[in-house]
């Protein structure tokens, strides 16, 4: 007789992603990615989501995944710094003014939610900073003279394998050999090493002007862009399509300037074209005009320059307006007004990565 077979019965397992609340998916695979104003404001919602915002862990995570464009700080040669946010609502920092740093600083760059300070008393000490979380670390001074306004580069790519923030801070200072020499210092190693190159030739490095491109560490210095390669630790030089402001646009190094409505973007396509033969047809430089039709611009005068360039956001002076300019959508906005002439621009990423 057959009594056939009994029917199987299955155990789901309840810790199973299917069955996960709500608030613990978003916890899981979305807060990551958002900025560290707007986690702040997250902690609120529960104790749970406030405690785990707030491990190391979460901070690494962060750090890993959200890497937007969120602001500027903006300092002028005598003033004290202040944040110029892209969204308000969404990207901030506790104190702009960078107080909770043991003496007034002048902001020289930034690299994924990291800023590098210089100390205006003293030897003028570098500090390494974030803004969010108030955490920084003053560096060991270097053994070469990097004169007054140094030509300084933040080097910091998050990894995952990496639980502690490491990073790279490059000097091009002049050297007694008439030309430049490159200073280095690692956080792996803790000190700082002058490399043995040396970029030959009487020119005049912009200090404000340093860029991080795939491997590569570029500065304006008028009709050239010296280039430093982190790897092979050569420089090189590269004729410069103009003499605007320099940024990361899609991994490539760009420039770009304004003259009335025109906004021109060149992107380095072949930075190897000085190895080439002569009479070559291969450009280093692809061009792209833009005619910016907004009524900001019309009838305009002032004079008018590119601050920053960097993802998909132009940054222009127009007087002592900055305006905004989405490469993407079009879309041009007012930033802020009454600003000081010629303020530098440092880009900031609101990331809780730790010093």
């Amino acid at each position: 007789m057959d009594r056939g077979k009994k029917p199987t019965t299955f155990f789901a397992n309840r810790n199973n992603k299917i069955y996960m609340d709500l608030k613990d998916i978003i916890r899981e695979n979305t807060l990551r990615y958002l900025p560290a104003k707007s986690l702040r404001r997250c902690t609120s919602v529960c104790r749970e989501w406030k405690l785990y915002i707030s491990t190391p862990f979460f901070a690494h995570s962060q750090s890993n995944s959200f890497h937007d464009l969120s602001g500027f700080y903006c300092q002028s040669h005598s003033s004290q710094p202040s944040f110029i946010s892209l969204d308000p609502i969404a990207y901030g920092v506790p104190d702009p003014s960078l107080k909770f740093l043991p003496e007034p600083v002048d902001i020289r760059c930034s690299s994924n939610g990291l800023l590098c300070c210089q100390g205006r008393t003293g030897y003028k000490a570098y500090y390494i900073c974030n803004p969010v979380i108030q955490q920084w670390k003053k560096l060991p001074k270097p053994d070469a003279n990097h004169g007054c306004d140094p030509a300084l580069v933040l080097v910091f790519e998050p990894s995952l394998l990496n639980f502690v923030a490491d990073y790279k801070l490059i000097c091009a200072f002049q050297s007694d050999l008439d030309g430049y020499e490159f200073d280095i210092y690692s956080s792996a190693e803790g000190s700082w090493r002058t490399s043995g190159e040396i970029c030959f030739g009487n020119r005049q490095i912009v200090p404000s002007t340093g860029v991080h491109v795939d491997g590569i560490v570029y500065w304006q210095s008028r009709s050239t862009i010296v280039a430093f390669d982190l790897t092979s630790e050569r420089s090189t030089l590269i004729y410069s399509y103009s003499s605007g402001s320099l940024g990361k646009v899609n991994g490539k190094l760009c420039s770009a300037s304004i003259q009335g409505s025109k906004l021109t973007i060149a992107e380095l396509s072949n930075p190897y074209t000085n190895t080439m033969q002569m009479h070559s047809k291969t450009r280093a430089w692809s061009v792209k005009n833009v005619t910016l039709n907004d009524s900001v611009f019309a009838g305009q005068t002032d004079q008018k320059s590119v601050l920053f360039i960097g993802g998909k956001i132009v940054v222009i002076r127009l007087g002592s307006t900055l305006i905004s300019y989405d490469t993407r959508t079009n879309d041009i906005k007012q930033l802020a007004t009454e600003v000081d002439y010629d303020p530098r621009m440092i880009p900031y990423v609101n990331s809780l990565v730790e010093v």
